[in-house]
């Protein structure tokens, strides 16, 4: 059977344009070889979001935003296809959310805990999520406000940096290094003294050694000395001493008695010491003793008379 041209170029028409809508489809986002399940949400604003937005789990795409209608009450409904391969839990959250810096959105499906899955054109939770250029809002403020210290600061080290200040600069740094090299000779000097010191300074330190061998010695014996005080110090605490004290206050007043008792002129040596009358008798008896003495001394044979034989009476 032959086939006319027109029957051909018809055939090659709607192939065509078969193809095209496919094409656009697939463009769009569509899959047209593979079934999807829809799902819905509806949000208050949708800036930004177009049709064929992808659809993330964990930045993956598993759908894209079929549809976009505008209700009555200023709301958005949002349809969206996802492969049928990829269960959704009935509780999740399709947030809108921002990609880019110029205003691109997405929706980030964000799964629940649920055990049930959604159904088919079952209507999902929604929430939207504040642009990039909102959050990085208040680090664009303090990024101002940094440029704004940081050409001061600029302007302040400007100022600073001028043709005397640099000058002055030279000039410190100069006498830093002067300062250096007479620091550098000042130490080659002392290394000097000390070489030539070196045998001095070793005998200070044998004789520091020595002092401290004796000083250890001498700790020693003031240890033994120390142990010694200690043992004297609790001997004398062990001591009956309150016994002592008494005894010796009461040798003390005893003796004061006595002593009272002699001024009082009681008692023979209170007379003999107050008494004029028995001390010239003591007086007189020794004086006649002593002339007693004398005679005795001078005739003898007025006082002892004696013979073996028996001797003639006088």
């Amino acid at each position: 059977m032959k086939i006319s041209n027109e029957t051909k170029i018809g055939a090659l028409t709607a192939i065509a344009i078969t193809v095209l809508i496919l094409g656009y489809s697939f463009l769009k986002g569509n899959d047209v070889f593979s079934g999807s399940n829809k799902f819905y949400a509806i949000y208050k604003s949708v800036d930004g979001l177009s049709v064929s937005k992808p659809v993330l789990v964990n930045g993956f795409p598993i759908g894209n935003v079929a549809k976009m209608k505008l209700l009555p009450n200023g709301h958005t409904i949002v349809e969206f296809k996802v492969d049928k391969q990829y269960n959704v839990p009935s509780n999740t959250l399709a947030k809108l959310v921002s990609t880019d810096l110029l205003g691109g959105k997405a929706i980030v499906f964000e799964y629940g805990n649920s055990n049930t899955y959604a159904d088919d054109n079952d209507t999902l939770r929604a929430d939207i999520q504040g642009s990039l250029a909102e959050s990085l809002q208040p680090i664009q403020t303090k990024a101002e406000n940094l440029i704004t210290k940081l050409d001061s600061s600029l302007a302040a080290i400007n100022k600073i940096l001028n043709p005397n200040f640099q000058k002055n600069v030279d000039r410190s740094f100069t006498s830093i290094a002067n300062s250096l090299q007479t620091l550098e000779g000042t130490t080659k000097k002392i290394d000097a003294l000390v070489g030539g010191q070196t045998a001095h300074i070793n005998g200070i330190m044998s004789n520091a050694e020595i002092v401290s061998a004796n000083l250890k010695t001498s700790t020693a014996n003031i240890n033994g000395i120390t142990s010694n005080f200690e043992k004297v110090s609790n001997d004398i605490a062990n001591a009956n001493i309150r016994q002592t004290l008494d005894n010796a206050n009461k040798a003390m007043t005893d003796l004061q008695e006595t002593i009272s008792k002699i001024n009082t002129s009681k008692g023979t040596l209170g007379l003999l010491l107050n008494d004029d009358k028995m001390y010239n008798n003591l007086k007189d008896a020794s004086a006649n003793l002593n002339s007693l003495f004398i005679d005795l001394k001078a005739h003898p044979k007025r006082y002892v008379s004696f013979s073996v034989f028996g001797g003639k009476k006088d």
